[in-house]
């Protein structure tokens, strides 16, 4: 709900601009500092979550994700804009991604890519399905009615959802990958893997090539999502087949996320991610040459393939270097850090697009970031051995 949510708002981009008045660039602005402020505010997110567990934090994070979104069909001026997206629908969505994916950190080890995988398919069924569904909305009661009704329904299944969020397996009296307890466990073995804490991590060098990876590649995650449906449009394609491009997006990543996560467990999350990266920038290499829908449709597919397996091993790499002791703490810091980067794409593209009249600058930039995070692959690769075997608490 959360992701068909922020993943929609592309599809509002045009209405909300021909309805207010405002450009393109200033609407892609509040919507950079939403996502700089709910990836900051993680690092929040992710202490509380070890401390009290997931279920307050996504109960609190639903309602004010909600809210925001409703308080958004009332803007009718640029502060109000700003306020409502970088602050209450900000601090709601920090409290989605970090606190889901410690807890499915927390419940598997040897099969936590392929968990991850499956858990966060989530997000791209919300991308798959939730743009064509509020274009239509809005061709038939407006944009504003849309967006509240987008508000009231965010809150009620986040909540309803957040009811059954359990921390970990050993409140429950299990082990993690449903292991079961036998005569021969021992408190310790219940134990086991619990890991580094979040000041330990930071003093590893592969902490912070972890965090640069993501940064580059997420510098320029969003332009996509929110610019493509645009895009399509500008290039002559009605709101509808637009809106399909963004689902062609969800698409890619339903069948991305849970495929590269198997995959990574059995071999290797590297491997895995230098193959999503490049599939990234291959995606970004063709965006400027392409006008056919259906290319359209199927670099999208392409793209989101590939973010949907990045997203997929960012917590399982972490959870693979350092545990399960401090899973919200650690991915809440290198998220705020990396996740905050995906504040510039959007904004970037827009800027492009207002000074030379075309995306292709902010496409081929795209491609260049990613190279970037591939580059940085065998770094990591180098820096492993330093880790060695992740390091149990005492």
């Amino acid at each position: 709900m959360a992701y068909a949510a922020q993943f929609s708002f592309g599809v509002f981009l045009p209405y909300m601009e021909a309805d207010t008045g405002w450009d393109r660039e200033l609407l892609t602005r509040a919507f950079a500092v939403y996502v700089f402020m709910y990836a900051f505010l993680s690092s929040v997110s992710g202490r509380l979550t070890d401390r009290f567990g997931p279920r307050p934090v996504i109960l609190v994070g639903g309602c004010l994700l909600g809210a925001g979104y409703w308080l958004l069909s009332q803007v009718h001026s640029k502060w109000e804009l700003f306020v409502v997206l970088g602050a209450v629908a900000a601090a709601g969505m920090s409290a989605t991604f970090v606190p889901c994916n410690a807890a499915v950190m927390r419940w598997f080890v040897r099969y936590r890519g392929r968990a991850i995988g499956l858990a966060t398919i989530g997000a791209s069924l919300g991308n798959l399905t939730a743009p064509p569904l509020v274009a239509l909305l809005i061709g038939a009661i407006g944009w504003r009615a849309t967006m509240a009704w987008i508000g009231i329904s965010v809150t009620a299944v986040i909540v309803l959802a957040a009811v059954f969020m359990v921390r970990d397996p050993s409140d429950m009296g299990l082990l993690p990958d449903g292991d079961e307890l036998g005569a021969s466990t021992t408190p310790a073995a219940v134990d086991e893997e619990r890991g580094w804490t979040l000041a330990e991590a930071r003093r590893t060098s592969a902490f912070w090539i972890i965090t640069a990876i993501f940064f580059f590649t997420w510098l320029v995650v969003f332009l996509p999502i929110v610019h493509l449906a645009a895009y399509a449009m500008d290039l002559g394609f009605d709101a509808l087949k637009a809106s399909w491009i963004l689902s062609s997006i969800g698409l890619g990543g339903v069948i991305g996320r849970p495929l590269v996560g198997a995959v990574s467990d059995s071999s290797g999350r590297l491997p895995a991610l230098a193959f999503v990266l490049g599939t990234q920038v291959v995606v970004f290499v063709l965006l400027p040459y392409t006008d056919s829908w259906l290319m359209l449709c199927l670099e999208a597919f392409g793209f989101g393939f590939g973010y949907g397996g990045t997203t997929t091993l960012f917590p399982a790499m972490v959870g693979d270097h350092f545990g399960r002791r401090s899973t919200g703490a650690i991915v809440g810091f290198i998220f705020s850090i990396s996740g905050s980067s995906a504040a510039l794409g959007p904004w970037l593209a827009a800027y492009v697009l207002g000074l030379y009249g075309s995306y292709d600058l902010a496409f081929w930039f795209g491609a260049a970031v990613n190279c970037v995070s591939l580059l940085l692959i065998p770094v990591l690769r180098w820096a492993e051995p330093a880790l060695g075997a992740v390091r149990v608490a005492d």
